[in-house]
Formats: structure tokens, C-alpha cells, sequence
């Protein structure tokens, strides 16, 4: 399989969990406001408001983590490798804010953001899935069957919302 050097070095990062995490967390947020709608500018900035909290979270919790394990002899982390995973996570919570921006500037209607928003999110934990199976030397379905088990935890989310309201 053929795939652009960024998108391997990407892959080959420990970036890759933070940012399925934070988009899980970002699509249970859509999924979240999609019941009592803010404003368009205020979903942008729940967005991002949560991006930043959770990043900054992650970077505390990876500090103290560190500080433990170095005290006992293990490896702490550089804080640039922590502050490159809490970005990632970033990126991941921070993206559906994009639709929710393009509903602001009047590119889109607001219930078309929160459709490609939820979709988006699954599309992309279901393209991690299948990279990361057909990287490893998979074949074509095993690649298809993991993809379509790490989408089913977006569509889990989407379930439950669909039930609770």
C-alpha cells in the first residue's frame, strides 16, 4: 500500500491514539450539543474551550505521570512529546468546530454541520482503523472488518443520542 510519507510519519506516532481520543470525546460533545443547540459561534467555542481543557488536562496528568515514574526509576517523558500529544488530542476534540465555523461565516446550514460533524467523526476513526490494519500487512477484508469495529464505537455514540432523544 502506497501511502504519503506525512501520513506515515503521522501513523507511525504515538499521535494517533490522542487524536482517535479526541475525536471520540469531540463527537460525544456534537452529539451533546445536537440535543439543546447552542448558537453556531457558541458550539465553535464549546469546541474549542473543551480542545484546550482536555489538552491541558492531558499535559497535567502526563506531568504528574512522569514525575511518578521518575521517582521510581522509569522514563519521563520530554515536554515537547507531552505538548505534541496534548495537541493531538486537540486537534481531534477541536475539529468538528470547522462545520460549526463554516454555519458562522454562512457557507453551511446549521443541522447540515451537526450531520457532518457526527459523520465526519466516524469516517475518521473508521480511517484510522483501516490504515492502521493495512499498515501492519492485513489484508483488504481484515483491514475492512477493523475499520468497521473502530467505527462502531462513533456509532454507538450516535445510537444512544438517537435513543435518548
Amino acid at each position: 500500500m502506497t501511502v504519503h510519507p506525512r501520513i506515515l510519519s503521522h501513523l507511525g506516532s504515538g499521535q494517533v491514539s490522542r487524536v482517535v481520543y479526541g475525536s471520540i470525546i469531540g463527537l460525544a460533545l456534537v452529539l451533546t450539543l445536537e440535543a439543546h443547540p447552542p448558537t453556531p459561534s457558541a458550539a465553535v467555542g464549546t469546541l474549542l474551550a473543551t480542545a484546550l481543557a482536555v489538552a491541558l488536562a492531558e499535559m497535567y496528568s502526563e506531568h504528574l505521570g512522569g514525575r511518578a515514574r521518575a521517582s521510581m526509576g522509569g522514563h519521563r517523558e520530554p515536554p515537547r512529546v507531552i505538548t505534541a500529544n496534548a495537541v493531538a488530542v486537540a486537534i481531534g476534540v477541536a475539529f468538528p468546530s470547522v462545520f460549526f465555523l463554516a454555519v458562522v461565516l454562512g457557507f453551511m446550514a446549521y443541522g447540515t454541520a451537526f450531520v457532518v460533524a457526527k459523520w465526519s467523526g466516524l469516517a475518521l476513526l473508521a480511517g484510522y482503523g483501516f490504515l492502521a490494519a493495512r499498515l501492519t500487512g492485513a489484508g483488504m477484508a481484515r483491514s475492512l472488518l477493523e475499520a468497521a469495529a473502530v467505527a462502531a464505537i462513533a456509532a454507538v455514540l450516535i445510537a444512544l443520542k438517537a435513543l435518548v432523544h
